[in-house]
């Protein structure tokens, strides 16, 4: 499932997460399941037809990541949870783990979402880059936003979301939306 929430330039996306690295480092061996939330730059493309047609929007280059994960042999335990504060282009930077994250992933997002001018200055985008009121919208936004959070995270404990691929595709390593 995928929940999008749109700005002036800014999209905050949060969706279920079932991830098996394949190459994982010592110490985070086994799938994970959860929730990816992430910012991301939103470019509105040009009508394609009358006054009235749908605009094209495109959710465009990744800025900021949230994992809300944890390990399928630890349900409950957040024990993967993390953040990527930077991307190189489409390519996230390490994870950076921090101990408030996992003791109430929640909050710690709304309370980063909620600073977000601190976030993307973390994640080097320039100001130009965002609408005036992006920063404004995103906050008055964040309960919504954490109640989506909220009910992903209910499906993936009621196991209905993040689940592991069936079947022929059991060699895919990430399965959800982002």
């Amino acid at each position: 499932m995928l929940y999008a929430f749109g700005f002036d330039r800014i999209g905050v996306l949060a969706g279920d997460l079932y991830f098996a690295d394949p190459n994982a480092v010592q110490g985070q061996e086994g799938p994970e399941q959860g929730v990816r939330l992430e910012v991301r730059l939103l470019q509105r493309g040009e009508l394609r037809g009358s006054v009235y047609s749908a605009r094209p929007i495109a959710v465009e280059r990744p800025v900021w990541r949230a994992d809300l994960l944890e390990s399928v042999a630890n349900p409950g335990s957040f024990d993967r949870a993390h953040h990527h504060p930077r991307f190189r282009g489409w390519e996230p930077g390490p994870r950076r783990f921090v101990e408030e994250m996992s003791a109430d992933p929640v909050a710690w997002v709304g309370k980063r979402l909620s600073e977000l001018e601190g976030v993307l200055e973390e994640a080097g985008v320039a100001q130009d880059e965002v609408g005036p009121s992006d920063a404004s919208g995103v906050r008055s936004a964040v309960p919504e936003m954490l109640d989506a959070v909220r009910r992903l995270l209910d499906g993936v404990r009621a196991r209905e979301l993040g689940l592991p691929p069936e079947g022929p595709t059991l060699d895919r390593a990430r399965v959800g939306w982002l």
